[in-house]
C-alpha cells in the first residue's frame, strides 16, 4: 500500500483510484455510523475523496493513509452535521420483537448498538469493524489513549446492559 500513497503523491490518479476502492467499504461503515443516513453518508465519502485527493501531497507518512483519510472522513461527517443544523438521532426502532431465543442473537446485537450514544459507537465501530488500534483511534479522533479506552469499555457495558434487559444472556 505504501507503494500507491507514494505513486498517489506524486499525482497518480490510478493508483489513488486503487486506495479508495480499497478502503470505500471501511469509509461507507464509519460515515454510516456517524451520519445514519444513506445520503449523507454519500456526501460525506465523496467529500473525502475530493479532499483526499486536493491535500495527499500533505501526508507525512505513507504507513498511515488509512488512519489520515479516516480522520477526513470524521471531519466531513462532522461538516455535513454542522451544515444541517440538525442532531444525529438514534432511529427508532418500533415494531422489534424481543428476541425469544435465550441464545446469541446477532440482529439483537446490531439493535443494541444502535441504540448507543454516537460517541461510544464510532470508537467501537473504529476498533471492532475498522480494526483500528486504541491509539489510532486516539489519534484519528485527537484524544487521550484513556479517553479512547474508557469509551471503549463503557460502551461494551452499554450493549451488554442493554442487551440483558431484552432478556437475553451471553
Amino acid at each position: 500500500m505504501n507503494l500507491l500513497v507514494s505513486k498517489a503523491k506524486n499525482g497518480d490518479a490510478n493508483s489513488f483510484i486503487t486506495l479508495i476502492e480499497e478502503n470505500k467499504s471501511n469509509m461507507y461503515k464509519v460515515a454510516y455510523s456517524i451520519l445514519h443516513n444513506d445520503a449523507d453518508t454519500a456526501d460525506a465519502i465523496q467529500d473525502t475523496i475530493l479532499k483526499s485527493w486536493r491535500d495527499i501531497s500533505h501526508l507525512k507518512h505513507d504507513k498511515y493513509f488509512k488512519t489520515w483519510l479516516t480522520r477526513i472522513l470524521i471531519n466531513c461527517c462532522n461538516d455535513i452535521i454542522r451544515k444541517n443544523s440538525r442532531t444525529v438521532y438514534v432511529e427508532n426502532y418500533d415494531g422489534i420483537e424481543p428476541c425469544d431465543n435465550p441464545g446469541f442473537s446477532e440482529t439483537k446485537l446490531v439493535d443494541c448498538f444502535n441504540e448507543l450514544t454516537d460517541n461510544y459507537k464510532l470508537i467501537l465501530t473504529l476498533y471492532y469493524v475498522q480494526g483500528f488500534s486504541i491509539k489510532e483511534i486516539a489519534k484519528v479522533l485527537n484524544m487521550k489513549v484513556n479517553t479512547v479506552k474508557t469509551r471503549l469499555a463503557r460502551g461494551r457495558e452499554q450493549i451488554k446492559k442493554i442487551y440483558l434487559e431484552e432478556g437475553v444472556s451471553f
